[in-house]
C-alpha cells in the first residue's frame, strides 16, 4: 500500500494519507490462511465456470431484451417492464462481469480482463477512469472523506459525518432514493466528462491518458449515443424512447447505488477524513478495511448471484483480485481471523436489515450535531 500512497501524494492536491503497515500481523495471518485454502482445494483465485456462466446468461439476455424492445410492437406497460428488467440486467452485468474484470480477478489472462472490462464502456461508463476511482482511491482510502470519491459525489447527500452539513441534509433519509435514481445519468452524461476535462477524480489528479485511451473514451461515448439514443428513437419514436430510457436508467441507478452504499454507509463501519495536513491512519490497511466495510444477506444465494458477490464487501475489500465466486468460502476464514484478532466483522443477515440500517445512518448524518461513537 505504501507505493500507492506515494503515487497519490505526488499527483494530488490533498495531503498524503498513509497506514501503519509495518506491523501488519492481521493481514499476514489472514492471507496465509486464505492462500492455504486455495492450495488445499486446488482452486484458482480467478474465475471458474460459475463466473463465466453469468456472462453467458446476462449478456445474451440484455441483447435479447434490447432487440425485442426495438422490433416488437409492445403495449406501454409491457415495454416499460422490459426496460426496467433491462436496467436490472445491465446493472448485474456491471457487478458480475465488469467489476471482477476491472479488478483483474475475472481471468488469469490479462487480455481477457481488459476486454471484458470494456463492458463498462458498453453500458456508458469508462474503464480507465473507473479503475483509478475505484481500484486505487476507494479501495485504498475507504470511507476517508476527501480522497474516497464514493462518499463525496453529490453535495445533496451527506454520506460521511465529516462532510460539510447543509440544512437540506435533515431530509436526506427521505429523498436519498431520488438522488440514487440519478446515478447513471450523472455518471454517463456528466462525471466522466468532468474527469476527462479536469484530469481529476475529486481532489486527485488522474494518470495521463495515452492516445488509445482518448480514442476509446470518445468512441465508446459515441457508440452509447448511437445504441442507447439514436437507434431506439429511430425505431420507436422519441417519447417511447424517453420513457423507456428513463425507466431503464432509474432502475439501474438505484440498484447500483444501493448495493455500494449498503457496504459502507450503514451502522458499524467507521469514517475518517483527509485535510490539508498529512495523515497517518493508526492501523494497518487491512484493519482499516475491516472497520469501514460491511456485508449483507450472506446466506441469500439469489442476491449473491445477482450482485456479483458484492454483498461480501468485507472479503472483496481485503482480496479485490480474488473472483467473487470464492467469497462465501473465504468469508468463514475472514470471520474467524477477525474473532482471533478481536476485530469487528460487520454483517447484516438480510438486505432489508441493511437497508434499514442505511436509512438510519443517513438520518444520523443529516443531523448537524451528530458525532459518531468512534470519534
Amino acid at each position: 500500500m505504501a507505493v500507492t500512497s506515494e503515487r497519490i501524494k505526488r499527483n494530488s492536491s490533498i495531503a498524503k494519507v498513509t497506514f501503519k503497515n509495518s506491523n501488519n500481523l492481521f493481514f499476514q495471518s489472514l492471507k496465509k490462511s486464505v492462500d492455504d485454502y486455495f492450495n488445499t482445494t486446488g482452486k484458482k483465485k480467478t474465475g471458474n465456470w460459475q463466473l463465466y456462466s453469468k456472462a453467458l446468461i446476462l449478456i445474451p439476455a440484455a441483447l435479447t431484451i434490447y432487440i425485442v424492445l426495438l422490433s416488437v410492437n409492445l403495449n406501454a406497460v409491457s415495454g416499460l417492464l422490459l426496460c426496467a428488467l433491462l436496467g436490472a440486467i445491465i446493472g448485474s452485468i456491471g457487478f458480475n462481469v465488469m467489476h471482477d474484470s476491472c479488478h483483474g480477478a475475472y481471468s488469469s489472462r490479462k487480455w481477457a480482463n481488459t476486454i471484458l472490462g470494456f463492458s463498462l464502456n458498453a453500458i456508458g461508463g469508462n474503464a480507465f477512469f473507473w479503475k483509478q476511482k475505484h481500484n486505487i482511491l476507494h479501495h485504498t482510502y475507504t470511507n476517508i472523506e476527501g480522497v474516497d470519491d464514493d462518499i463525496a459525489q453529490s453535495k445533496l447527500l451527506r454520506q460521511s459525518p465529516t462532510q460539510e452539513w447543509m440544512p437540506i441534509h435533515k431530509y436526506q433519509h427521505i429523498y436519498f432514493p431520488v438522488a440514487y435514481a440519478l446515478t447513471i445519468f450523472m455518471w454517463v452524461g456528466l462525471r466522466d466528462f468532468m474527469k476527462y476535462y479536469s484530469r481529476k477524480i475529486h481532489n486527485t489528479d488522474i494518470q495521463p491518458m495515452n492516445r488509445s485511451e482518448h480514442i476509446i473514451f470518445w468512441t465508446s461515448k459515441l457508440l452509447y449515443v448511437i445504441f442507447y439514443i439514436a437507434i431506439p428513437i429511430y425505431f420507436v419514436g422519441w417519447l417511447p424512447w424517453l420513457l423507456g430510457y428513463v425507466t431503464m436508467g432509474v432502475v439501474m441507478s438505484i440498484i447500483i447505488a444501493l448495493v455500494f452504499q449498503l457496504a459502507h454507509a450503514v451502522e458499524g463501519p467507521e469514517f475518517d477524513s483527509a485535510g490539508l495536513d498529512d495523515k497517518i491512519i493508526e492501523t494497518e490497511w487491512a484493519i482499516h478495511q475491516i472497520k469501514t466495510t460491511a456485508n449483507f444477506a450472506p446466506e441469500n444465494k439469489f442476491i449473491n448471484w445477482f450482485v456479483g458477490g458484492l454483498n461480501f464487501q468485507v472479503e472483496h475489500h481485503l482480496f479485490p483480485r480474488i473472483a467473487h465466486v470464492h467469497y462465501p468460502a473465504i468469508s468463514k476464514i475472514v470471520k474467524e481471523k477477525c474473532q482471533e484478532f478481536n476485530l469487528p466483522y460487520h454483517s447484516f443477515p438480510t438486505m432489508s436489515d441493511a437497508i434499514g440500517s442505511h436509512i438510519r445512518t443517513m438520518k444520523k448524518f443529516g443531523q448537524k450535531e451528530y458525532t459518531p461513537e468512534y470519534a
